[in-house]
């Protein structure tokens, strides 16, 4: 299998997305076969990682392009314009309404790229440390998992409950969308036991910050691509939060630019080419 390469990870979905990283595409531009399907072993004994073997789809090389450029120049339409000039000089004026109309399109196009307002966060009291200590327990408990539970108030002055113990796999979910989902219950628990906004952010074996990391690579990844061929690449479906950081990862980059196209949970960000 010429230009392929062989990635392990804890899962296959991840071994994928290491995949994506490495090789600079997305994930409609992979082609890969799974070697090893893993397993978590039983109490982290016998734990086998994920294997599979990937490789970029050929891409067709874009020729109408080159037509368009050239076809452009030959029309005769430059010698038309210069007759007909001096009759109608004095009818130019009204001409510049749709240019007005043209530019409030532009202008309302712009607030698509998301803009994230800074939220007052109240001072997070015992009680509701408490209460979500205790939801997260109930919860980890009816999974039959054992989990350590760590809390504090960090930086931002939000709650950080960090979880530990076997297995954390499950937790975390395809994508972080079980860790995700449990975030978000946390958050509805705490903010119903005191006033004001609390918000709350759960990590287990350090997934968000290599997370993070993960989409940083493959929004460089995917800028240098759209540089190389000028098309505009669509992203995977992403949660608001993994939407932010490809924002804010290109916001810097003077030659491409990102938006967000769909609607939720099928949002995702698209990277176009500056004109």
């Amino acid at each position: 299998m010429n230009g392929s390469i062989r990635v392990s990870a804890k899962t296959v979905d991840d071994a994928i997305t290491e995949a994506l990283i490495q090789l600079g595409v997305t994930s409609d531009r992979l082609e890969y076969e799974v070697i090893e399907k893993g397993s978590p072993g039983f109490l982290g004994i016998g734990m086998k990682q994920a294997v599979i073997e990937a490789r970029r789809k050929p891409e067709p090389e874009p020729e109408p392009e080159p037509e368009e450029i050239f076809t452009k120049p030959e029309k005769p339409e430059i010698k038309e314009t210069k007759k007909e000039a001096p009759v109608h000089k004095k009818k130019e004026k009204p001409e510049r309404k749709p240019r007005k109309e043209v530019r409030e399109t532009k202008e309302e196009a712009e607030p698509e790229e998301p803009k994230r307002e800074e939220t007052v966060l109240a001072e997070v009291q015992d009680v509701t440390v408490q209460a979500v200590e205790e939801f997260l327990k109930n919860t980890l408990k009816a999974m039959n998992m054992e989990v350590e539970i760590q809390s504090e108030i960090d930086s931002d002055g939000a709650l950080s409950v960090n979880m530990s113990g076997d297995h954390m796999g499950i937790l975390i979910g395809k994508r972080g969308q079980t860790l995700d989902a449990l975030q978000y219950l946390a958050n509805r628990v705490a903010n119903k036991h005191q006033d004001g906004y609390v918000r709350v952010k759960l990590d287990t074996e350090n997934y968000r910050a290599r997370r993070e990391e993960t989409l940083r690579h493959l929004a460089k990844n995917i800028a240098h691509k759209v540089k190389r061929t000028r098309r505009p690449v669509a992203l995977e479906p992403m949660n608001p939060y993994e939407r932010r950081i490809i924002h804010s990862s290109l916001q810097s980059d003077p030659y491409v630019t990102t938006h967000s196209e769909g609607e939720e949970p099928y949002r995702k960000v698209v990277v176009t080419l500056k004109r």
